[in-house]
């Protein structure tokens, strides 16, 4: 669910207080699971147009120190995880993604007022179902930038990946999609707030909250399925044995509860 935070108001936006908020905000926006915490990583900042024209010429260094500083705060937490739960399940502190994505954008609908920074933030660039992120502000108001708003801002700034090492093409309640994977392992399924997967599935029961995953072999680049269902997992028409791990030709179709199916093409 999303949380809303304020404090109160600074007349002048330093890097200092813009990457201060940032820490809080990841703070209040963390997801507790079985065995980790993660993380918000994903941070639109939105200034009023002259605070954002002040800090234009340095936004670049705001935010390289801001990576450090999340950085360096998620190794404190860890830190402190190890020496005070001794004897207990250690859960570490994480991100979904690889690295921070930090953006600064001038609210031209005067939402902000002068003085003021507001940060949305998600845990990854794919929306969780149950799970909007975390909103706050310096000033003591509520956060007036709509979510619309901060899904196109993200959308016209996002910098693809390096290396897409497949596609995968579905329809599923929220329309049609297309997920790009940039990563080794990819996790399948309805999901929820204490259920991370990679890959939300926005449909029925019948589709398990971890239905399967995908897994890539770094070294050949060949694809590999497993099945973690109640209801079962199709490749190219033909019923996967559960938790068995099957290779995957580079172009077909996955079956997802006789529910879904996913068109996948694997990048050379």
């Amino acid at each position: 669910m999303a949380r809303n935070e304020t404090r109160r108001p600074q007349t002048r936006i330093s890097g200092t207080t813009i990457i201060g908020e940032l820490i809080r905000n990841m703070e209040l926006g963390r997801l507790e699971m079985g065995y980790s915490i993660l993380l918000p990583c994903i941070f639109s900042v939105y200034l009023h147009p002259d605070d954002y024209a002040r800090l234009a010429g340095v936004q670049d260094l705001i935010r390289e120190d801001a990576r450090r500083a999340l950085t360096a705060q998620m190794a404190e937490w860890n830190g402190k995880n190890s020496r005070f739960r001794r004897g207990a399940a250690r859960k570490e502190y994480r991100i979904a993604q690889s690295d921070w994505w930090i953006e600064f954008f001038a609210d031209m609908e005067s939402a902000v007022p002068p003085g003021d920074v507001e940060i949305h933030s998600e845990l990854n660039e794919v929306a969780q179902p149950g799970y909007r992120g975390a909103k706050t502000t310096l000033i003591d108001r509520e956060p007036s930038v709509t979510s619309a708003r901060v899904a196109r801002d993200r959308q016209s700034t996002r910098r693809l990946p390096k290396k897409v090492f497949a596609e995968i093409r579905y329809q599923d309640d929220s329309g049609p999609q297309t997920y790009l994977v940039t990563q080794d392992e990819v996790s399948i399924g309805r999901g929820g707030d204490d259920l991370w997967v990679d890959l939300p599935l926005y449909t029925n029961e019948e589709v398990s909250r971890e239905h399967l995953k995908l897994r890539r072999d770094p070294d050949s680049g060949a694809f590999a399925i497993v099945d973690q269902s109640r209801n079962g997992t199709w490749l190219n028409g033909r019923r996967l044995a559960h938790g068995v791990e099957e290779r995957m030709p580079d172009r077909g179709e996955i079956g997802v509860a006789e529910v879904l199916k996913l068109s996948y093409e694997v990048r050379k």
